[in-house]
């Protein structure tokens, strides 16, 4: 998604040292504003319990989920000896359900450390598998250096054989993750999170887990399926010199069978095949045996699905996406896979299967996987529950420094590696909306010749229209691809018509509502455009009778943005914890059903139904209880935010003074937060307090996150009324007689203020000593690709 209009302020980061060296006594959650309800099911004793890797599944593992020592150092320090605490893996450090919940910077490690009793086995070895660890990861065993990893999204597996001993065994982790400021990729997460981007994910973030196998083993498979042909196509990852076994089972009855050599295409028959969709999704289950004469080496399960995917022409002669050789809408939602409780970790099993059920209920058919590889397990649930996934390539680093290609090709390549056997998946995507594009023919030709068996999607908004108006050209637009892909915000248009293409329709919508008592931030309420509860059924009717249209006229999918809200975001159809649903199930599914009518049987999900009562109602009802002098703690703060969404300055400001008038130093950190959402003036008593406690709220929130709340505060009081919308030029020396009582905050705004306008007016002489000023004094905190168009207009 691409977020309407510009930044004032870059992302921003500083290295803080915040460690506590006591460690905590017993887990427990970290506040968070609001939380799922599978949140409270989270402990140490069943963090994230069931088989990780449901494709290559054996019998003999060890799940290392639960909690381990952590800490945080900075860059250049030793392995500590001393540790903060403890955290519980595998929720990432920022999240609430870690029991952490702090930021890592770019000049700090994060290291974890846990001790495990280990009886190795003769002849075997054992295998230390991660799920995904974000970003940078370096392992240990008994001080011994064992294996590393580079890429926050993929799992990594090592042979810890020859360094465990019998007993007691300590394994230790180094994780650097800079998030945005780094080469890899790093998709929506970033130190400074506003609007579209948001709370980073680092460190562990996937199941961590040991297992044990054979001297020789199966170390993959790669299933491919071939409807026309009634067979299956299985290649098995094993040493030379082995045969291998492959029984295929429907219902618990064998199916079809094939041996042959490890490492060559083997062609497994599959008579009367039942075919994988949506609306019927079966699932073969798989045997593979490795033997040597007929000794069994190694045995493992998995399943797979019989499904094709193509581009054909429809009998009018249009080019559209078949699923099983028939013309198949793809009515699918745009979904990014974070939670408010776990961020990039789903709270629970369950949990994870929710969100694929409740968008299945909602009657889609397809989910379009944002700039995220999700654990195995959500890939699972996708083919077992039945739905298409169109999945993204995690995005590389905007600005591409030097390193950032070569890091971003890796992640595709292993992506595709680890994901290819899984039948709900008919779409690679591989841009975003021009997000670090490079080599867009060549990467796409490389994703086609390594998976000719799916669709790729070159770049998905390629061309992006805003309110009707296109925000860039792209002259070789959707080259070598099999779609072209449009982004329209906020109503739906169709994509360019090329020979031998699919028109799909990538992102559009984003239709804001936000519900009382169910928001991450009640000071946000981001959407491209924002409606009332009672109203979005009806808008979002009128968008889908628009895309009935464009079927007709050769559409082919649509992606609307999207199914939850997400932080700042909440232009979701459902809020950020799942708990309310803003256009009714059965409504929903009566809007969706003219362009998926074959929805199957649907999963059961419980949600509340959202209250459509006018917010402005609401806040003016609390309002009337305030004149009658209610004056309760979480009355007040409540009022105040819902003050901010009603467009009431003087009821926030009031309402906030009286709780401040509450609150005592040291302030909690949800008092900081608290303070950094209803604080909309430099005027208002909030802003005294965020001034007063910069270090706290950084500590609280992330790298200056106060500093850059001042900053935006100082500009719209005192830097924007004070810049003519017409020619004649501001009266500078008067703005920075405003603004300097502010010290470092009331500075940069100044300069960054000054910078961008001179800038944009191309005044050279006047622009290069303040830009120089500007560089000097900031430039560590601003976004690489800006400071090279500054650099480039001083030069």
């Amino acid at each position: 998604m691409l977020k309407q209009g510009k930044h004032l302020l870059p992302a921003i980061a500083l290295f803080l040292a915040c460690t506590s060296l006591q460690a905590q006594e017993a887990y427990k959650m970290k506040p968070v504003a609001i939380q799922s309800r599978w949140a409270k099911e989270v402990s140490p004793q069943n963090a994230l319990p069931e088989y990780p890797r449901p494709q290559l599944q054996r019998k003999d593992w060890q799940n290392l989920n639960g909690l381990w020592e952590y800490a945080i150092t900075p860059a250049a320090a030793k392995t500590p000896v001393t540790f903060d605490g403890q955290i519980l893996v595998p929720y990432p450090l920022e999240s609430a359900l870690s029991g952490v919940k702090k930021s890592l910077q770019p000049e700090q490690r994060l290291w974890y450390r846990r001790k495990i009793n280990i009886t190795p086995v003769s002849g075997e070895r054992t295998l230390l598998h991660f799920g995904a660890v974000d970003w940078q990861t370096t392992v240990y065993l008994n001080d011994k250096e064992v294996g590393s990893h580079t890429g926050g999204y993929t799992a990594f597996t090592i042979d810890i054989t020859n360094a465990m001993k019998p007993g007691e065994n300590t394994f230790l982790l180094k994780v650097y993750d800079p998030s945005d400021r780094g080469i890899g990729p790093h998709g929506k997460q970033v130190l400074n999170p506003a609007d579209i981007y948001y709370t980073p994910s680092s460190g562990i973030w996937q199941t961590v887990w040991l297992e044990n196998v054979p001297a020789d083993y199966i170390s993959g498979i790669t299933v491919t399926p071939d409807i026309d042909k009634g067979m299956v196509n299985i290649t098995v990852d094993a040493p030379q010199g082995y045969t291998v076994a492959a029984v295929a089972f429907k219902a618990g009855t064998e199916a079809g069978k094939v041996n042959g050599n490890s490492g060559t295409k083997l062609q497994l028959k599959v008579p009367d095949a039942a075919w994988w969709s949506p609306a019927s999704p079966f699932l073969y289950d798989l045997s593979v045996t490795l033997l040597k004469g007929n000794k069994v080496i190694d045995k493992v399960t998995s399943y797979f699905g019989m499904r094709k995917i193509s581009i054909s022409k429809d009998e009018k002669g249009v080019d559209r996406i078949f699923l099983n050789n028939k013309p198949y809408f793809n009515l699918g939602t745009l979904d990014q896979g974070f939670w408010p409780d776990g961020l990039y970790t789903a709270p629970t099993d369950e949990a994870l299967s929710f969100d694929i059920k409740v968008i299945k209920a909602m009657g889609f058919n397809t989910i379009r996987k944002h700039i995220k590889v999700e654990p195995a397990r959500w890939y699972f649930w996708a083919d077992k529950l039945g739905i298409l996934v169109w999945q993204d390539m995690v995005s590389p680093n905007h600005s591409l420094p030097e390193g950032a290609k070569a890091a971003f090709e890796q992640q595709c390549k292993e992506t595709l590696a680890q994901l290819r056997n899984h039948p709900s998946i008919t779409t690679w995507v591989l841009f975003n909306e021009k997000w670090g594009q490079f080599d867009q023919q060549r990467l796409t030709e490389w994703i086609k010749r390594s998976d000719p068996s799916r669709l790729v999607n070159g770049h998905s908004g390629e061309y992006l229209y805003v309110n009707d108006k296109l925000r860039s050209p792209s002259p070789n637009a959707y080259v070598s691809a099999d779609l072209t892909d449009v982004h329209s915000y906020p109503n739906p248009m169709n994509a360019i018509r090329m020979a031998g293409k699919a028109q799909v329709l990538g992102e559009f919508g984003g239709i804001g509502v936000f519900i009382p008592d169910h928001q991450w931030n009640m000071s946000s309420a981001w959407g491209y455009i924002l409606e009332k509860p009672a109203a979005l059924k009806s808008k979002y009717a009128i968008m889908n009778q628009h895309l009935q249209l464009l079927q007709r006229q050769g559409l082919s999918a649509s992606i609307y943005t999207q199914p939850f809200d997400v932080e700042g975001e909440q232009n979701g159809l459902l809020t950020y914890d799942r708990q309310v649903v803003k256009i009714p199930f059965n409504e929903i599914r009566k809007i969706h059903a003219p362009l998926n009518p074959d929805m199957g049987t649907l999963p059961a999900v419980a949600v509340q139904d959202a209250d459509l009562t006018e917010p402005a109602a609401i806040y003016s009802a609390l309002l009337q209880e305030y004149i009658d002098g209610k004056r309760e703690p979480d009355f007040l703060r409540k009022l105040a935010m819902m003050a901010v969404q009603a467009g009431d300055k003087e009821g926030a400001a009031m309402a906030g003074d009286d709780y401040f008038a509450l609150m005592k130093p040291p302030y909690s950190d949800d008092d900081l937060r608290y303070v950094m959402q209803v604080t909309g003036s430099t005027h208002d008593t909030g802003f005294s307090i965020i001034r007063n406690n910069m270090e706290a709220i950084d500590k609280a929130m992330g790298a200056r996150q106060a500093a850059v709340k001042m900053m935006n505060l100082i500009y719209q009081d005192l830097i924007a009324p004070a810049v003519p919308d017409g020619g004649a030029n501001p009266d500078w020396s008067a703005i920075y007689a405003n603004v300097q009582a502010y010290g470092a905050p009331g500075d940069e705004i100044f300069l960054r203020a000054k910078t961008i306008y001179l800038l944009n007016k191309q005044d050279k002489a006047g622009f290069k000593p303040v830009a120089k000023e500007y560089l000097d004094k900031y430039g560590q905190f601003v976004k690489l690709s800006e400071k090279k168009k500054i650099e480039a207009f001083m030069n």
